[in-house]
Formats: C-alpha cells, sequence, structure tokens
C-alpha cells in the first residue's frame, strides 16, 4: 500500500465531496461505493461525537444539528492525526473563529477553550495543592521572594466576552436567564484533586496567576497584577491561590 494511496484514503475518508479511492476492491469485484460510503460515514460520525463529547456546552449553545454541521466541516478540513481523540479539537476553536454561519456568535470561540481547557485538565497528572500552612509557614519578611511551581492542569484564559458565565449556564452550574453584563471574564482551569473546576477570577488575577505560573516571584507578579488592574486585592488573590489548588511547591528565588 503506498503512501499515496493512504493519503487518499484518509482524505477520503472525512470529506464526503471527496471521491471513493481508486484501487478498492470488493468480493463481488464492483467499485465498492457504497461500503465505502458506509465505512466514511461511521468515521464521520464517530469523530463529531468525539468532538460533541469533549465540547458539550458549545453544542448546547447551538443546537445539535448546527454543531454536526460545524463538526463535520471542522472533520473535513482537520482530520486526526492520532489514534487517540482524547485531544482531538485542540485547533477548534481556531477554526470556529473563521466559521462564517457562527460569525454572530463572537464569544463562541472562548467557551470552546475553555471546555478544551477542562478535558485537558481531567486528563492532567494528578498532584498534591499547597495548603494554607504552608503559605502561612513562610516569614513576612521572605513573601516577595517567594517562586510557586503550578499544578500540572492549571490553565489561565482571558476573553472580552463573559465566557464562565455563558459555560456554566449551558454546562448545568447555573441557571439559564439573561446576561445583563457582558462584561469579558478571565478563567482558571484546574484539577487540584478529582474534579475539573472553574473559577472566574476577580480583577488583576489573571495577570497574578499568569506570571506566577511562569516562574515570576510573587512581588514581580503583584507588580503585574496591579498594572493589569490598579484594584487589585492582594489579600483576596493569595487566598484564592490556596482555595482553588493552582499551585503545589514553593521555593524563595535563590533555590528555584
Amino acid at each position: 500500500m503506498t503512501k499515496s494511496f493512504q493519503s487518499g484514503f484518509s482524505a477520503a475518508l472525512t470529506d464526503p465531496d471527496h471521491p471513493v479511492p481508486e484501487g478498492l476492491s470488493a468480493w463481488t469485484g464492483n467499485r465498492p461505493a457504497r461500503r465505502f460510503g458506509v465505512y466514511r460515514n461511521n468515521v464521520r460520525v464517530g469523530l463529531t461525537g468525539a468532538l460533541a463529547a469533549r465540547f458539550p456546552a458549545t453544542e448546547a449553545i447551538v443546537g445539535q444539528d448546527f454543531f454536526a454541521a460545524l463538526a463535520q466541516a471542522f472533520v473535513a478540513a482537520h482530520p486526526p492525526r492520532s489514534p487517540l481523540l482524547l485531544a482531538y479539537g485542540e485547533d477548534f476553536a481556531d477554526f470556529v473563529q473563521g466559521f462564517e454561519p457562527a460569525a454572530g456568535l463572537a464569544y463562541l470561540p472562548g467557551v470552546i477553550r475553555l471546555e478544551a481547557a477542562r478535558s485537558r485538565a481531567y486528563h492532567a497528572a494528578d498532584a498534591e495543592p499547597l495548603a494554607a500552612a504552608d503559605l502561612a509557614a513562610v516569614p513576612a519578611e521572605r513573601l516577595g521572594d517567594l517562586v510557586l511551581e503550578p499544578h500540572p492542569s492549571l490553565a489561565l484564559l482571558r476573553s472580552p466576552h463573559p465566557v464562565v458565565t455563558i459555560w456554566a449556564m449551558n454546562a448545568g452550574e447555573l441557571p439559564l436567564a439573561p446576561i445583563k453584563d457582558w462584561t469579558g471574564e478571565d478563567a482558571l482551569t484546574v484539577r487540584p484533586r478529582m474534579t475539573v473546576e472553574v473559577h472566574r477570577l476577580p480583577p488583576g488575577g489573571a495577570a497574578f496567576f499568569a506570571a506566577l505560573s511562569t516562574g515570576q516571584t510573587l512581588a514581580e507578579a503583584v507588580q503585574a497584577a496591579v498594572a493589569d488592574a490598579p484594584a487589585f486585592d492582594l489579600a483576596a488573590n493569595l487566598a484564592g491561590l490556596i482555595t482553588t489548588g493552582a499551585f503545589i511547591q514553593l521555593a524563595f528565588r535563590e533555590e528555584a
């Protein structure tokens, strides 16, 4: 079986407009277009189901029919590159952002990115998060020099849309209701123990957590947060640092 035949076969499986590959045969001796069509449909349905399983809130927002059409267009343009479908759809948000029929739903790519982060968090490595006592044991004069190691499941998302609220309403976390405040929301996704959690961050929180997760000291993270949001509340965000379980180790700059 040549590489060109394999490429053509793969392309034909995910694109219904692609012709049936040359060189196929059936026991009857006829070109098996009908049988290949069944096989192609099963592949398309399976991949659409994989996307629906990974992005249930997105499907709830647009409805099953629209989601199926959206997913099939994505499948045709982005066939899977691995037999493991756990991560299939990592570029789904980028595709939807340029999908003309979804142009009126500017917030949808953000919701998809949040759902993708939840999926990654679910499959991330386990790690024990920091406890309040760990932070309380640090001398006050050394707090600014702290460097924290992020939890393997930690992900941050900044959006100009209220994506946490939209996701929560369509994931059964909040009741459906009209959204009156369309201010952007920043999300922190993490699985500190068994359950994936999504937290809406307060002003400056995303900049604070982002700086810490990239190895900056606590003092540097506070500076980044205040520059991002002058109303940054250090006490509230320090408490969130512990209650979210977003970090697992602490050290001082010279030890890191």
